[in-house]
């Protein structure tokens, strides 16, 4: 049966959306793939609210339609692209645009913008999406929800790490010697990084790590980050960019005395920063000399300079999940389509010993086409 998922992550830089087609055992074929941009003045929006956290109720609004529109944009290439038509596709898996995420709160919830509603009438296919919060409603963090995927469908006979870089960092530990699974966010994995390089540089992203190359590490910057007290959380864990944001960094230097540092400097140690805490939270959780290799995805794993730091604090080689058959831009995407599919089947798609909830449960609300 083929199934359809969308995932636009908290970079912004675009629309990632796959066609899939799942059988028996846990097989599953990519049949076409698509990222489509966001359309500039909605993209310029989502920046904005993503920097100030708040808006005006019709903004947000009219965000959940506007979101849904460029969503079957791509639901469109894909389908051109394929020549399958929208009957053939059982549902759509759509993760939505993470806004805010809020585990610790005392009314612990999770915001991703789309109107299913929408979605389902523009593409005439139903609609799956709204996927953490009823994790959430039994106790658990609603994140991250990919490592029951990576556990389904890249377990090996050798302990792998899967490690998402995309503006938070979450890694999957899959050990064939024990049933639990391992998966937590980390902390910062590009958000930091685009958000300074943005800043100050003028450019969207780091390309190759080019720029961070050109700084050093200042060590008490680095110590003063690494004191952060969500790196000394135990997991269960999850975290966003309502924590990591711009103002967190200039904070960082105000606390450390290092305002007039170097921007190449700042940069190099927010590389260290991502590194580190991605390579401790690994070998707190497993012997190096047992692991085969971290596989990564995410725009980050583009960042060679980023992998390479990464395998230098671990000591664990570094490959990316292209050499596991899945295109490292578009493996969140086909996760959520593989949602899709656990929640057309009615069938649970986390793992407490993830997310903390306190039991298993279907995930995501279907909107079905009329």
């Amino acid at each position: 049966m083929k199934y359809i998922g969308i995932m636009s992550g908290t970079s912004l830089d675009g629309i990632d959306a796959v066609l899939c087609e799942f059988g028996a055992e846990n097989k599953l074929q990519v049949l076409a793939k698509t990222s489509l941009p966001f359309d500039s003045q909605l993209q310029k929006d989502l920046q904005a609210l993503l920097r100030s956290f708040s808006c005006h109720l019709k903004e947000f609004g009219e965000l959940e339609v506007r979101l849904a529109i460029n969503y079957a944009q791509a639901v469109q290439q894909l389908l051109d692209n394929s020549g399958v038509a929208p009957q053939e596709v059982k549902a759509i898996g759509c993760h939505g645009q993470t806004v805010f995420h809020d585990p610790y709160n005392q009314y612990p919830f999770s915001l991703q913008l789309v109107d299913g509603n929408k979605l389902a009438q523009l593409t005439g296919i139903n609609v799956v999406c709204d996927f953490r919060r009823m994790d959430m409603a039994y106790g658990g963090q609603g994140a991250p929800l990919t490592p029951v995927f990576h556990h389904y469908f890249l377990s090996s006979n050798r302990t792998r790490v899967i490690l998402n870089l995309g503006g938070i960092a979450n890694i999957t530990i899959l050990d064939p010697n024990t049933s639990k699974v391992i998966g937590f966010d980390t902390g910062p994995a590009n958000c930091l990084i685009d958000l300074w390089v943005q800043d100050k540089f003028g450019v969207e992203y780091d390309k190759d790590g080019l720029l961070a190359t050109q700084g050093k590490i200042i060590p008490t910057l680095l110590e003063q980050m690494l004191k952060d007290e969500y790196f000394n959380l135990p997991a269960p864990k999850s975290t966003g960019k309502e924590i990591y944001h711009l103002e967190w960094i200039k904070q960082q230097l105000i606390a450390n005395n290092q305002t007039d540092a170097s921007d190449y400097d700042v940069l190099r140690t927010l590389v260290e920063l991502t590194a580190k805490t991605v390579a401790d939270a690994i070998c707190a959780h497993a012997k190096p000399s047992e692991i085969e290799a971290i596989y990564a995805c995410g725009g980050g794993a583009y960042n060679r300079f980023l992998l390479e730091q990464i395998a230098n604090n671990s000591g664990i080689t570094v490959r990316t999940t292209k050499e596991l058959g899945c295109d490292v831009d578009q493996l969140e995407a086909i996760a959520f389509a593989w949602f899709a599919k656990r929640r057309i089947e009615r069938l649970p798609a986390n793992y407490e010993s993830v997310t903390g909830a306190t039991q298993r449960c279907i995930l995501g609300a279907l909107y079905e086409v009329c």
